[in-house]
């Protein structure tokens, strides 16, 4: 199988759950620097930082994702390292100088992932507007755009609603943008979302779509649905990635009772606060819901539904799974831990070899109609 896989760089502090359960986990440079060199050493071939600026979910302290992207970056070898980026709260200019200098000091292993956002206190308490839903996807629509212009155009011209560029310039024609990516045609554009707007967006215009967790039903209608106006738009259609929290450990019951254990600990305060700001946020859409539509409170302890994808249990467990999510489309896993230097370690050295010499499911064959049982009160898939 030639899946692949990315786990979440825990760049900010309190890891990937909503929660009070005891961790090892660190928000910390050199914590995340020992851990990409592991990820590196066993296999698994993309990091993704995420982007908070003021303490949602927790979060109460935060390393700049596009900062530390490019520090980790510039201290591996071969992990292609991805940053986090909101339109409104930076401008595609100067940014697509920023990532060209990032994928040049990389040799080619640095890529965006575009988040039209979520959270409204991060744009007005910046002093930015809070955009309708679509609106922000028009954005991040125009932001691609002006980024691969000047990452390919000698002098790059746009004029469109939120940005213009390369006009009123004395001296020049167009703007100009030196020197240029090293990825030819230019560095990989991922994109998260997951409502009408996002999958058309994505489209046309990402390489990747993150996914939130989700059964193997809801993901797939979500490959369908981007396959589908991709087709109608004649583009190719991105890849997908799908967001899952791993629990592996020797025993099914082993691994039930950590997540049990997590979300009896969770952090019940937090997580009302996350549930309302992204409750807010998918009402927004022009179909009335969102990412996080059908969550309840137990599956908001990890804070991109990924109890739901059902990589919970023993080695074989999670090994079919995976084969599985690539039968309904899933290209790469982006995976979360509990404690992420041991577990991280664990799964490269076990799953990812074990992936690599698995043959691939029949998509014609599996079974996409998930049994879904209910651990801890969490959703999860199996």
């Amino acid at each position: 199988m030639d899946t692949e896989f990315a786990y979440w760089v825990p760049n900010i502090s309190g890891g990937l759950v909503v929660s009070d359960w005891e961790t090892e986990t660190d928000w910390t440079y050199d914590y995340n620097l020992d851990l990409a060199r592991t990820a590196e050493a066993v296999g698994f071939d993309y990091a993704l930082a995420q982007a908070r600026f003021f303490g949602s979910y927790g979060a109460e302290k935060q390393l700049e994702a596009l900062s530390i992207a490019n520090a980790l970056a510039a201290q591996t070898d071969e992990l292609h390292i991805i940053g986090a980026v909101h339109p409104g709260l930076w401008e595609p200019g100067p940014l697509a100088n920023f990532i060209a200098t990032a994928d040049r000091i990389s040799d080619g292993r640095f890529s965006i992932n575009v988040v039209s956002g979520w959270f409204k206190g991060e744009f007005t308490g910046f002093g930015q507007s809070w955009l309708a839903h679509d609106e922000r996807y028009a954005r991040s629509t125009e932001f691609i755009e002006v980024l691969k212009a000047l990452w390919t155009e000698d002098r790059a011209r746009y004029d469109g609603r939120f940005y213009t560029v390369g006009k009123d310039i004395d001296g020049f024609n167009g703007a100009p943008m030196e020197p240029k990516p090293v990825q030819d045609p230019y560095p990989q554009v991922f994109q998260g979302g997951n409502s009408q707007a996002a999958r058309e967006m994505a489209a046309k215009h990402a390489d990747v779509l993150f996914i939130n967790g989700g059964s193997l039903q809801e993901i797939r209608d979500v490959v369908e649905d981007v396959e589908e106006y991709a087709a109608e738009s004649g583009t190719e259609p991105p890849r997908f990635a799908a967001n899952a929290f791993v629990i592996q450990r020797d025993t099914e019951s082993e691994a039930k009772a950590v997540l049990e254990g997590i979300i009896e600990n969770a952090t019940d305060e937090a997580i009302d606060a996350f549930k309302e700001q992204v409750k807010q946020a998918g009402q927004s859409t022009a179909e009335g819901d969102g990412m996080w539509s059908d969550s309840e409170f137990e599956d908001l302890v990890q804070y991109n539904d990924g109890f739901k994808t059902g990589l919970i249990g023993t080695d074989e467990q999670i090994i079919e799974r995976i084969r599985k999510l690539d039968a309904v489309g899933v290209d790469i896993v982006l995976a979360g831990f509990l404690d992420f230097e041991p577990e991280l370690e664990r799964f490269g050295e076990t799953i990812i070899p074990a992936i690599e010499e698995a043959d691939p499911l029949d998509p014609d064959v599996v079974d996409a109609d998930d049994e879904i049982v209910d651990i801890g009160g969490a959703k999860v898939a199996k």
